[in-house]
């Protein structure tokens, strides 16, 4: 039996019971049965943490990179022992099996390693060479208090990433998680106000109504956002009429082209593992199963025959491979999507009756327009290579698209014509192509780009420094 904990926040370096009722209860997913209220903070506690961080900005930013290195290497040591509690949380809260959570545990503590390892490199300061041999400083300042929103399907590693990357850049964070899985992040709230002085990272809890009143309050200064696009307009439209920057990450209706050449267990593995891999409740999920028409029924039997082979069940228990999803409301949403959709669904697998698990579908005969954000896909035959890169590219989100081909250049060369931030080639990961590469989100997928260094520089502002050269626009040169 796990132990849950109460829900509390962390504001001004104080720990309180939240008290603002948010309407709905939260659930066990494996059973569908009510755990506890859910809650947030109120809005008078709301208002003391973004007070807070405002009065340790400068700071926490006067504190030098070098230290800032050290304290956050000390808090990525004070997680490892508390890892196995967090990622039992997150999956007991989500429903990913924990054979999932469990190695996305090791973003947790990394995440901060990796923003200690930046600071140490030098990141937030680099210099130019001008012909007259003077150097020209960029210096990598914080922009001021951050605000990171943090969404269900793996709130504590996407936490970790971006607080890291904000308090390494020298910025006070400020953290909301989604209402619907408070607790493994708490654990991770507690390290770090263990480790940090009072007001530089702080916990605030709720839903929408938490987040607008964070994000409309001018004391913020950037916004790191991962989450649907309703959501992220939000934000946009709140940090548009402040000029202030917002990295955002919304959804993606991906695309997985499977080439004429492809070998069929290789195609059908990529298609069953991005189907389900956190039951299918990920922004980088399947969306779309793009086949050559002549090989359509064969492709839909392997893929139905690895989905049939998984096994369902409770989130926590080891030998699951497949679990419920988060809420009841969210399983009548996917529900609701899929009949939606039109064409003909079909399910696999077999998943218990009891608590929030629907079985994977393959819907054929229809395409998507939008996310589903669920164990569900369509199938969508091509006629021709070209045809099936117009499919792909035929939707107004962009976050990440796959290609499955035997001839490997033949196949990374159908993947440059693929519109979309990343494009993974025989690969199905949950992980990024490379540590140092960007995550960018084209069209309706989001904002900016997420990854090691872009979002730690995505919470600074550049200061350029210099002795100038001496020119002039008229008259003689200075000497």
């Amino acid at each position: 039996m796990i132990d849950i904990p109460e829900v509390q926040d962390l504001v001004d370096g104080t720990w309180a019971a939240c008290t603002d009722d948010l309407g709905f209860d939260l659930e066990d997913p494996a059973t569908g049965r009510p755990v506890t209220r859910a809650v947030g903070t109120s809005a008078a506690r709301v208002g003391a943490a973004l007070t807070a961080a405002e009065n340790t900005s400068a700071s926490w930013a006067a504190i030098s990179s070098e230290r800032r290195a050290e304290i956050l290497g000390s808090v990525a040591d004070a997680l490892e022992t508390r890892i196995p509690a967090i990622v039992a949380l997150e999956s007991f809260a989500t429903g990913v099996p924990i054979r999932q959570t469990a190695p996305l545990g090791m973003i947790i503590g990394g995440a901060f390693r990796l923003a200690a390892g930046q600071l140490r490199e030098g990141l937030l300061l680099s210099t130019e060479t001008r012909e007259d041999g003077r150097t020209v400083e960029v210096h990598r300042l914080p922009l001021g208090p951050a605000l990171c929103l943090v969404p269900w399907n793996a709130p504590a590693p996407m936490a970790a990433h971006k607080t890291a990357s904000a308090l390494a850049a020298g910025c006070p964070v400020i953290l909301k998680v989604s209402e619907y899985a408070p607790y493994g992040s708490q654990l991770l709230a507690q390290v770090l106000h263990e480790k940090l002085p009072p007001g530089v990272f702080q916990l605030v809890q709720g839903g929408p109504r938490t987040g607008e009143r964070l994000v409309g309050d001018p004391r913020v200064r950037a916004v790191s956002f991962t989450g649907g696009l309703a959501g992220g307009r939000s934000v946009a439209a709140a940090c548009a009429a402040g000029l202030r920057p917002a990295q955002l990450e919304l959804g993606g209706n991906n695309p997985l082209v499977v080439l004429p050449d492809a070998d069929t267990e290789t195609a059908a593995r990529a298609a069953a593992d991005l189907l389900t891999t956190l039951n299918g409740q990920w922004c980088r999920a399947l969306g779309r199963l793009i086949v050559p028409r002549d090989r359509l029924g064969e492709l839909v039997e392997a893929v139905g025959e690895r989905l049939r082979a998984l096994r369902a069940g409770p989130p926590l228990e080891e030998e699951t491979d497949f679990g419920p999803l988060i809420h009841s409301a969210h399983l009548r949403r996917v529900r609701d999507a899929i009949a939606a959709a039109g064409g003909r669904a079909v399910s696999y697998g077999t998943v218990p009756e009891d608590g929030n698990f629907l079985a994977p579908t393959l819907i054929t005969g229809t395409d998507l327009a939008d996310e589903i954000f669920g164990p569900a896909a369509a199938v969508v035959p091509y006629d021709t290579v070209d045809e099936a890169v117009g499919l792909a590219n035929a939707t107004p989100y962009g976050l990440e698209g796959y290609v499955v081909g035997a001839d490997e250049e033949r196949a990374l060369a159908v993947a440059r014509r693929i519109r979309a931030g990343e494009v993974k080639v025989n690969g199905s990961s949950i992980m990024s192509l490379h540590l140092s590469t960007p995550r960018p989100a084209w069209g309706l997928s989001g904002l900016g780009e997420e990854g090691t260094h872009e979002t730690l520089r995505f919470f600074t502002g550049a200061r350029v420094v210099g002795v100038e050269g001496g020119f002039a626009l008229h008259g003689r040169r200075q000497p």
